[in-house]
C-alpha cells in the first residue's frame, strides 16, 4: 500500500485541483493499488461471507471527491481511500464491511451505521429478544482480541428507547443508534506482508457479528 499511502501523504499537503491534476497519473496508480487490494479481500473474505464474494471491487470504493456544498471546509479531496461491502453491495443499507487506509488513521470494521428507524427498531428488538446470542457474539475471545467490543463511544442516546425498561439488563447496547466494531492499524502494519491476511481475518470474525444483525432486518 505504499503507493497510495505516497500520494494521500502528498494529497494532504496540495489538496487543490491543479495539484491533482497535474498529479492525476500518480492517483491513478494508487486507486489502482487499493482495488487491487480491496478485490483480494473480496476474493478471499468471500470464502466465509457469500454475501460479498460476487461484489465488484470498483463499486465498493468511496469517491476521492468531497461534497463541499455544504461544509465550511471546502479542501476538494479525501485523504484516505475507502471501501464498503455488504450484502447486495454499496449503500443498501444493510450492515457491511469497512476497510479506510489513511496514513496515521487506517482502521478496518464492520456493522451497520445510523440505520433509518425501521432497522434500529428491528435491531433493538432482536437484541432485546436474543439476549445470551448477542452477548456471545460480542464477548466472544476472538471477537474480543480483534476489536475489544463495541464501539460505544459516539452513537449512543442518553435515555432509553420508547418500549424498554430504565433498568434493561442489556441497555447500553439497546440505546445506541449504530452498532459498529473496528479495529486500527499502524502505517507498518499496512504496509506489512500479513496485513492482507490480517483484515481477511478480521472479516471473517466479523462474521458472526453481521450474521446477528442481517437476520434482524430479514421480512
Amino acid at each position: 500500500m505504499r503507493a497510495a499511502f505516497s500520494f494521500l501523504k502528498k494529497l494532504k499537503k496540495n489538496n487543490n485541483r491543479d495539484w491533482f491534476q497535474a498529479h492525476k497519473e500518480e492517483y491513478n496508480l494508487a486507486k489502482e493499488e487499493f482495488e487491487s487490494f480491496i478485490r483480494t479481500v473480496i476474493q478471499k473474505a468471500g470464502k466465509y461471507d457469500p454475501d460479498i464474494k460476487a461484489l465488484d471491487a470498483g463499486k465498493t470504493i468511496f469517491r476521492i471527491y468531497r461534497d463541499i456544498r455544504f461544509s465550511k471546509d471546502k479542501t476538494p479531496y479525501k485523504t484516505h481511500f475507502a471501501a464498503s461491502f455488504q450484502k447486495d453491495g454499496k449503500k443498501t443499507g444493510y450492515p457491511g464491511y469497512y476497510i479506510h487506509l489513511e496514513p496515521g488513521n487506517s482502521f478496518v470494521g464492520g456493522g451497520i451505521w445510523q440505520p433509518d428507524p425501521e432497522f434500529t427498531a428491528k435491531i433493538r428488538q432482536e437484541i432485546d429478544y436474543c439476549r445470551e446470542e448477542f452477548l456471545d457474539i460480542i464477548n466472544n475471545k476472538n471477537f474480543q482480541s480483534h476489536f475489544g467490543g463495541l464501539d460505544m463511544k459516539d452513537f449512543s442516546l442518553k435515555r432509553m428507547p420508547k418500549g424498554y425498561e430504565a433498568d434493561h439488563p442489556l441497555g447500553e447496547f439497546i440505546k445506541l443508534n449504530s452498532w459498529l466494531a473496528d479495529r486500527a492499524y499502524s502505517d507498518e502494519e499496512v504496509y506489512s506482508e500479513d496485513f492482507l491476511n490480517k483484515v481477511v481475518s478480521d472479516i471473517k470474525t466479523l462474521k458472526p457479528f453481521m450474521n446477528f444483525l442481517n437476520r434482524a432486518l430479514l421480512p
